[in-house]
C-alpha cells in the first residue's frame, strides 16, 4: 500500500520541526513555552501525527526564530520561489483562489491547502 504523499509531508515536516529545535538547543517543554503550544501537540507535530495550521507555524518558526516561510516551505504550502504550491487540485479553483485580490498570501496559503486536503 503506498503512503498519501500528503502524509509524507506532514512527517518530513514535523522532522524538520524537530531537527530545527535540536539545532536551537530547545527543549520540548522550552519551544512549548517559546511558541505557546503544549509539549504533547509539539510532540505529535515532531511525529508527523498533525497538520498544522499556519497559526501554529507561525508561532513555531517565531520561538526557532526562523521565518515563517521556510516552515510554509517544508508543509509544502509554497515552493522555492515563495509561490503558493497546488498539489493535485482542479486547476479552476486553484485559479480561482490565486487569482482572488481580496485574500492576503496567508488567506491563499490556508485556502489552498484545505481545497487539496478535500480534492485528494
Amino acid at each position: 500500500m503506498t503512503q498519501d504523499p500528503w502524509a509524507g509531508q506532514v512527517e518530513a515536516l514535523g522532522r524538520f520541526i524537530h531537527s530545527q529545535r535540536k539545532l536551537a538547543k530547545l527543549s520540548l517543554r522550552e519551544l512549548a513555552s517559546l511558541s505557546d503550544l503544549s509539549n504533547a501537540y509539539l510532540s505529535q507535530l515532531e511525529r508527523g501525527l498533525h497538520e498544522p495550521s499556519i497559526r501554529v507555524l507561525r508561532q513555531v518558526a517565531a520561538a526557532l526564530e526562523i521565518p515563517t516561510e521556510t516552515l510554509l516551505r517544508q508543509a509544502g504550502l509554497f515552493d522555492d520561489d515563495g509561490e503558493p504550491t497546488t498539489g493535485n487540485a482542479d486547476g479552476s479553483a486553484v485559479e480561482a483562489i490565486e487569482a482572488d485580490p481580496n485574500l492576503t498570501d496567508e488567506q491563499r496559503a490556508a485556502l489552498l491547502a484545505i481545497y487539496r486536503g478535500f480534492a485528494d
